[in-house]
């Protein structure tokens, strides 16, 4: 891809954010509305805590992510592909696939639901639009560029807050409410399940994957000094304003299930969540809800695919035909759908998936920007890489925990 020739001193510090946005559509997806409009319907405020910790946690994994690429000229699949041998790279790209199966299926049948809000498309239909408009929205990265496919991908971001945040204008929570939230607690294994629901729809491998190449796409391998660091500097900038829109939007969905739907009937599933939102704020912030659904799953499917496409050049070290790419996550989405699987339940489920892909994402990066041959000068502080294994410990703990109770109870 071709860059931009102005030196990157020269160029506004606005004109470099972006990449961090692209990476947040990730955050936004059906999987955390099912995830977080099911907690907040079932457990009022009691996970408000996990989204925080989830968001802080993001925020930190993707300024890493970043920083990988900015300083090697690598993504994180082809880091992955540079340090393993042939066998333990297919195994890797095999299991980083499966989530990004996961991953398409929230969106796709995400994208479907949204459509069947709206016009009465049935599902399976509704999903194979949704799948043809990311094809679209990839063709478009693909011809026009990356700097274009932000701009597009930015704008839905802009609707998919619109349309969540509407409805904490209409019925705000009170501020205890809120802050009761913040005590981290649970309340039996089906919380801890949409906890690690919520953490997986929140911290996305695929996510991880993709921010290091769309670091490097955007801004090439700017060489060690003055440039890099100023890029760096306003790489935090963009993972931290792309994380607060991440925040709030999550936030607001469960903060809306708390306020308007905990204790009413037929709220765990999406097109329930949408019937009580109608009928407690109106059929308008109803339409927004639809609306910001829609645009969820037509960005973050996008999105996703691309991450897979660079999870398959990167690990597999070929380039396949974008049609192929397209259709290795989609289709398995397409039969859910196909096969009348419950579609809320499935969102929630495949967030879940993506929460056990995680460690997979994390313990890698973590590695690699923690090593000095590698990163030089912009190795990770001991603080920083602290932090990075904290995260990963507490993430598999989580799923550990996970296992142990669902298969008790």
């Amino acid at each position: 891809m071709l860059q931009d020739p102005t030196p990157t001193r020269l160029r506004p510090s606005w004109y470099l954010l972006g990449p961090a946005f692209v990476a947040a559509i990730a955050y936004v997806d059906p999987g955390n509305v099912a995830a977080n409009v099911s907690a907040g319907a079932q457990y009022g405020f009691l996970l408000v805590w996990v989204i925080l910790v989830a968001n802080v946690m993001a925020g930190l994994v993707q300024f890493l992510s970043a920083k990988l690429g900015l300083v090697t000229g690598r993504s994180l699949p082809e880091a992955v592909a540079d340090h393993t041998r042939t066998r333990t790279r297919v195994a890797y790209w095999i299991q980083a696939e499966l989530v990004a199966m996961a991953t398409d299926l929230a969106e796709i049948v995400g994208g479907a639901i949204a459509l069947y809000l709206l016009f009465d498309l049935p599902l399976l239909l509704g999903g194979i639009i949704t799948g043809a408009v990311s094809l679209g929205l990839l063709a478009i990265q693909n011809r026009r560029g990356q700097r274009v496919f932000e701009r597009v991908i930015t704008g839905l971001l802009l609707i998919i807050a619109i349309g969540f945040l509407t409805s904490l204008f209409v019925a705000a929570p009170s501020a205890a409410d809120v802050a009761s939230g913040l005590v981290p607690r649970f309340d039996g294994a089906e919380s801890v399940l949409l906890a690690t629901a919520m953490l997986g729809a929140t911290v996305m491998p695929h996510a991880v994957y993709l921010h290091s190449g769309l670091a490097r796409d955007r801004h090439g391998q700017p060489d060690s000094g003055p440039d890099r660091k100023r890029l760096l500097r306003i790489t935090k900038y963009d993972v931290g304003l792309a994380m607060l829109v991440a925040g709030a939007v999550n936030l607001a969905m469960l903060l809306v299930a708390a306020t308007n739907l905990q204790g009413m009937e037929n709220t765990d599933s999406i097109e329930g969540a949408h019937a009580a939102v109608s009928s407690q704020l109106g059929p308008t912030v109803a339409l927004f809800f639809a609306i910001g659904l829609l645009a969820s799953g037509l960005a973050s499917t996008s999105v996703g695919a691309y991450a897979g496409a660079m999870i398959m050049s990167g690990l597999l070290k070929r380039s396949y035909p974008l049609l192929l790419r397209r259709l290795v996550t989609l289709i398995p989405a397409l039969v859910i759908l196909a096969i009348g699987v419950d579609p809320s339940r499935a969102l929630v489920l495949s967030q879940v998936v993506l929460s056990f892909g995680i460690p997979f994402a994390l313990i890698p990066l973590i590695r690699l920007t923690s090593n000095r041959a590698l990163m030089g000068a912009d190795i990770n502080h001991r603080v920083t890489t602290a932090l990075g294994w904290l995260v990963a410990g507490v993430i598999t703990a989580l799923n550990v925990v996970l296992i142990y109770l669902t298969i008790r109870g």
